[in-house]
């Protein structure tokens, strides 16, 4: 950390301001920077939750073992109001028409989630969509959630409409601020706004300063403005909620540095804050293994405590709202889990799980908008209409104005139906029970629950042959193999189109089965783009060498980040062979090819080669021109019989021209060839 002589000074000539901050910067001071920050010893905790359960006779839940009575189970539900306005209706698990709040508390959720936009209505007062989530909405849901034993997390986005990694937009009244008077808008609109709350008697546990803030917040992008920003937040929430718990809320774990030069980053500023939150899709954000990792990382490194803002897992592949969702059949997506009713409890199980038990410090898990249903349902058009009147779209029209690069092109409807606790109607699913059954656990029938995707690589001058057997996922997460029928199989066209990606049902145990094959071109060379460094690679030199490795560096490679490089000096000429050994090659034909480009080289002879049994059976000539100027070394066909040994590779030998001869080898393709 720098001095704080010369944050000072840094201070004054980027600020021209005085400033007091113990260690940092903060901008001009006045009253409201006069706040004093709590102790350790005397910041907020988390306190002792409600714990409910409701029982259930067909779903499997593992207990989670040490949870704490202070865990949270939380639901963002911010679109409710907008819902209900549209006719939206929920009813329990006897089939009972009843308040959304009185039904998640009953199932054991013991607080709730609700984004603040500033101002999310037009001129004319028409609302942007996704709720139309002001602070006047927020007080609602907030007064909702209190009467029914649910404390509250405040998530100011400090934007008109959405905030994430994508965009980070400043409220049409912050326009044209500079970094001084914004922080003094945010923290006055941050007070303002909890103290309605307060007002309204409702019980705040949490307040986030901004939403999925990955490096930029408010429009501010500097992280020196992004830390007066959330100060001023931080500070006005310690004035009217002295015991609520301050978090900062971020995404994208899978990408563990940026993650933590994050935390990094508000130790550095010495920001005020209790609780370091993470988005966690598991369908985009990697494994369970790793956000336990690196939320454990943060916790440990600088005393915080850490929890899952925001997840969530679809129980069923079908859209309801004639608007299309996040994740579907067809989603290039991660599927850890089937796209059921007990999928989806699994999921919100093992995440709880993660963060309670194999987490520093975990102290709960949000789960986003698990109320979001469809808003009509007859019609794209009555749907429409509700979303443009009530909000209960993920953006209406209006929201142009002042979204027009996105929510101006793709206005429309929930694009998380399916990832709710209701269905269409608004009836309860049992995967809703998820919440209190994590304390105790439950052991429902241990049935066929889904049937698990098979995925087939053929080459396209292989074989097609469909398994006979498929795994069942079973309502306890366990395998088992069932006999699978497939329907409709063109064998002659798969065979005749090349390259290309088919989809086949089936039918296994009286359930869908699902078969994706892809036929390509198949490529017999391991690490053929040198992804995994040297690895199935020999490189032998037959005169010393200045460099001769793999290389990390994207605008040099045709595949990837990686290639094979090699340079000699002015001195000394090049004369090096680079090849592979492939074993157990099925008989066949085939051919070969290599990629080469590279410069400051004369007297080239470069060529690809094919080895039969320690011989070379075969050569195709490259060439090394200049920078950018890939050759191709191919070797068209070549016959191969049971039992022959086969190396590939690419010899290259060229004298220096100039500063020494150097060159980049990438893209090493073998394939089979039609007789």
């Amino acid at each position: 950390m720098k001095s704080t002589k010369n944050i000072k000074k840094i201070m004054l000539m980027a600020l021209a301001t005085a400033m007091i901050a113990g260690g940092c910067g903060q901008g001009t001071s006045d009253k409201k920077d006069s706040a004093v920050t709590p102790t350790e010893a005397a910041k907020p905790q988390p306190v002792v939750l409600p714990v409910r359960s409701v029982p259930s006779d067909t779903l499997h839940v593992e207990k989670v073992e040490s949870l704490k009575d202070e865990f949270i189970l939380g639901m963002d539900v911010s679109s409710v109001i907008s819902l209900e306005k549209g006719g939206v209706k929920y009813y329990d698990f006897d089939g009972k028409e009843t308040d959304l709040f009185k039904i998640l508390s009953d199932a054991g959720v013991n607080y709730i989630r609700v984004r603040v936009w500033n101002d999310p209505f037009d001129k004319n007062g028409n609302g942007y969509g996704g709720g139309n989530c002001d602070i006047n909405t927020a007080v609602e849901i907030g007064k909702r959630a209190t009467a029914n034993g649910m404390r509250l997390l405040v998530d100011f986005h400090y934007s008109d409409f959405w905030a994430d990694p994508g965009k980070q937009m400043v409220p049409k009244a912050w326009k044209g601020m500079d970094i001084d008077t914004k922080k003094e808008a945010l923290y006055d609109f941050t007070k303002e706004s909890l103290e309605k709350l307060k007002a309204a008697g409702v019980d705040v546990g949490m307040v986030q300063l901004g939403n999925e803030t990955n490096g930029a917040m408010c429009g501010e992008k500097v992280w020196m403005n992004i830390y007066y920003l959330m100060d001023a937040g931080s500070r006005a929430t310690r004035e009217v909620f002295p015991n609520a718990l301050i978090a900062v809320h971020f995404t994208n774990p899978e990408k563990v540095t940026n993650i933590a030069d994050y935390a990094k980053k508000l130790n550095y500023y010495n920001l005020d804050y209790d609780v370091f939150a993470s988005s966690y899709y598991p369908f985009w954000h990697g494994t369970l293994d790793n956000l336990a990792t690196v939320l454990s990382n943060v916790a440990e490194t600088y005393g915080k405590m850490v929890m899952v803002a925001e997840t969530s897992y679809a129980f069923t592949a079908e859209d309801t709202d004639f608007f299309g969702n996040t994740i579907s059949g067809g989603s290039a997506v991660t599927k850890n889990y089937p796209y059921t009713v007990q999928g989806q409890a699994t999921c919100f199980r093992d995440v709880v799980d993660t963060i309670a038990n194999r987490t520093k410090n975990g102290i709960g898990v949000f789960y986003w908008e698990g109320a979001w249903i469809s808003a009509g349902g007859k019609n794209y058009e009555e749907n429409h209409a509700l979303w443009e009147k009530n909000g209960s779209g993920w953006a209406s029209s209006y929201a142009k104005e002042y979204d027009p690069n996105d929510a101006g092109k793709y206005s429309g409807g929930s694009a998380v139906d399916n990832q709710a606790f209701f269905d269409s109607t608004g009836h309860v699913l049992e995967s809703l029970k998820v919440f209190g059954l994590v304390r105790n656990g439950s052991s429902g029938e241990v049935k066929a629950d889904a049937i698990q995707d098979t995925e087939l690589i053929i080459d396209v001058n292989g074989e097609i042959e469909l398994p006979k057997k498929v795994n069942a996922v079973m309502t306890d997460g366990s395998k088992k193999e069932l006999d699978v029928e497939w329907l409709n199989v063109d064998y002659e066209k798969m065979k005749s189109n090349g390259a290309a990606r088919y989809e086949i049902k089936g039918i296994a145990g009286g359930m869908e089965a699902r078969c994706v094959v892809s036929m390509i071109e198949f490529n017999f060379l391991e690490n053929y783009s040198f992804e995994e460094g040297e690895k199935g690679w020999t490189a032998t030199s037959k005169n010393p060498i200045d460099e001769l490795y793999v290389e990390d560096k994207s605008t040099d490679s045709l595949t990837g980040t990686k290639h094979f490089h090699f340079w000699a000096d002015k001195t000394k000429s090049v004369d090096f062979d680079l090849e592979q050994e492939v074993k157990n090659l099925p008989a066949g034909n085939y051919k070969f090819s290599i990629s080469l480009m590279g410069g400051d080289a004369e007297n080239v002879n470069a060529y690809a080669y094919v080895k039969k049994n320690g011989q070379v059976i075969a050569k195709g000539p490259t060439n090394i021109t200049s920078y950018n100027e890939w050759h191709e070394g191919k070797i068209p066909h070549f016959e191969v019989e049971t039992g022959d040994a086969i190396t590939v590779g690419i010899h290259v030998e060229c004298s220096p021209k100039g500063n020494g001869s150097w060159g980049k080898i990438d893209d090493a393709l073998l394939n089979t060839v039609s007789d």
